[in-house]
Formats: structure tokens, sequence, C-alpha cells
């Protein structure tokens, strides 16, 4: 057996935890010993609204078990309040879980602007306005960890979900960025893509499955990447209803053409199975690895 996962004195930033995903999370870090923010701007999942009292009971929560929390009300466009409010109680931060997250589906025929935006300002720009502040004080002190929260629908896509999709995926990215720049510093920095029973999946997922997907199931992993024992740091995993497996990217060998006489679409038609055939894939790990293959193709064909 691992040695028991501690995060005594650690302090945790969990944004979007006034319930579902976030509460879980809040609730097993401060558990394992950890000091929690517990932002929650307390709207509806359309992105509407706020009331303070979700983050407020989670808190609550906490304390009533023993634990160390305080709560935050701030949206994650502020993101730089939630991080000095982490700073003015506990004095510093450790580890931070990008949760927070609203829905706007609707087919991309009939999305308008304010659709399309207000994911973007939740997903993306406030995880990156969190992060950013919270990135200088864990380089500075060398150690921290960062989990941001992708989903399959920006893996795999999903109707209705172009805006979606969109911001999930974009998460990953600046996940593997994140990663490059922050290991020398001791910064991990990971993304999940959870399936879990919350409100914002209600109705969405079969009511038979959706009471089997709690959100307990998801924290476990959290946690964990929130941890000294984790090592691993740029990766992506699915989890949900007590299953975990790590997603990597697969590209074919696909098919050189030569660069000095350049090549016509009809041949690439004459090769586009060959181009799409994943027997002996690569799975580059960073950029240099992907352009590994391009490289060894303009070296087999030397200018004169």
């Amino acid at each position: 057996m691992s040695e028991p996962v501690n995060l005594q004195d650690r302090v945790v930033i969990v944004t979007g935890a006034g319930g579902g995903l976030g509460r879980a999370h809040a609730l097993l870090f401060a558990a394992h010993g950890a000091r929690v923010v517990v932002n929650d701007l307390g709207g509806t999942t359309h992105g509407e609204g706020a009331n303070a009292s979700a983050a407020d009971r989670v808190v609550e929560e906490i304390r009533a078990a023993g634990g160390t929390a305080v709560a935050n009300h701030d949206s994650v466009t502020d993101g730089a309040r939630i991080v000095e409010q982490a700073l003015d109680s506990f004095g510093r931060v450790d580890v931070l879980v990008n949760n927070a997250g609203i829905l706007r589906d609707k087919t991309f025929h009939k999305m308008d602007d304010s659709d399309w935006e207000l994911v973007y300002r939740v997903h993306v720009e406030g995880a990156y306005k969190v992060t950013h502040a919270a990135w200088p004080h864990l380089r500075e002190q060398n150690w921290g960890r960062v989990i941001f929260t992708s989903s399959t629908s920006g893996i795999y896509g999903n109707f209705g979900q172009a805006n979606y999709g969109m911001a999930k995926l974009g998460l990953y990215g600046l996940t593997r960025t994140l990663a490059i720049e922050g290991r020398k510093y001791g910064v991990l920095v990971n993304a999940i893509a959870p399936t879990g029973g919350t409100r914002m999946t209600e109705g969405l997922i079969p009511p038979q499955v959706f009471e089997r997907l709690r959100p307990e199931l998801i924290s476990p992993l959290v946690v964990y990447l929130g941890s000294e024992q984790c090592q691993d740091s740029g990766e992506l995993y699915e989890v949900g209803g007590g299953w975990i497996g790590k997603v990597r990217w697969e590209r074919s060998q696909g098919v050189g053409f030569d660069p000095r006489e350049g090549f016509t679409p009809e041949q690439v038609a004459d090769n586009w199975a060959r181009i799409g055939d994943f027997d002996g894939a690569g799975h580059p790990q960073d950029s240099l690895q992907a352009m590994q293959q391009m490289m060894a193709n303009l070296h087999k064909y030397p200018l004169g």
C-alpha cells in the first residue's frame, strides 16, 4: 500500500465549490488536512445571478467535520481577488482546482454571441485569471499543483456544445503549456475530463445512470493530483463512476512527399488510406517529438 495522501496545512483553492464536483473536491481536500478556499459565485448553471449561501454551506460542512475553510464569493473572472483571499486567510496557496463552469447548450446555428462569450469567460478566461494570479506564488515557493477541468465534450465533441467543447479542450492546451513552463519550478499541472451526476448534467444523463455517477467518485483523483505523491504533469484523465483512464494523442505514421517538387491534391487522394492508417501509430509527447517525422522527411530529400 502507498503512504497515505497527506495535505496537512496545504492551502487549496477550489473554484465552483458550492455544489457538485467542487463541493466534493473541497470536502475531500479538507478531510486530508488541507485548508480550503471554497469559491462559488452562487449563480445558476446558465451563469446568471449570484448567491453567497452555496459556498457558505460547504464551509460550514468542512468546519463541522473539524476542517479549516473560508468562503469566497467572487467570480472566477476576478481571479486575483480569490487568490488574494487565500493569501490573506492562510498566507500562501499550494493547490488550485479550476472547476467553475456553466452551460449554454445550443446547436451552432442557433447560438448567439452571448452564449459563446459567457461560456468562454467562465471556463477559459476565469481559469486563466485565477491561475495567472496564483502562478507567481507557486513558482516562488518551488511547489504547486494546478488541476484544470476539461470534458469529453472537448475531447470527442458533443451535439449542442460547440461553445463548451471549445472551452474545455482549450483548457487542455493550457494544461500542456503550463506543465512545460512549471516543471522546473516544481509546479505540476494536469487536467481531468469528469463525468459526474451534478446539477449541470441532470437531465442530460439517464436517471438510472445519473444516480450512480456521484461527484465523490471524481474527487479522489483530484486530491491525488494535488498531492506530493503525484509527479506526473501535462496529462489528461477521464474519470467517472469509479473508473479512471489516461488519454493520449495518437498519430499515424503518415506519408512523406518530396518537398523539393511539391505534390498535388491527386497524390493526397491516392495516399489517403495510408495517411489515415493507424497501424504502428506514434504518440508524440511534445512539439519536438511531433516534428520528428516531418524533419525526417525533409532529410530524406536533401537539397542538391
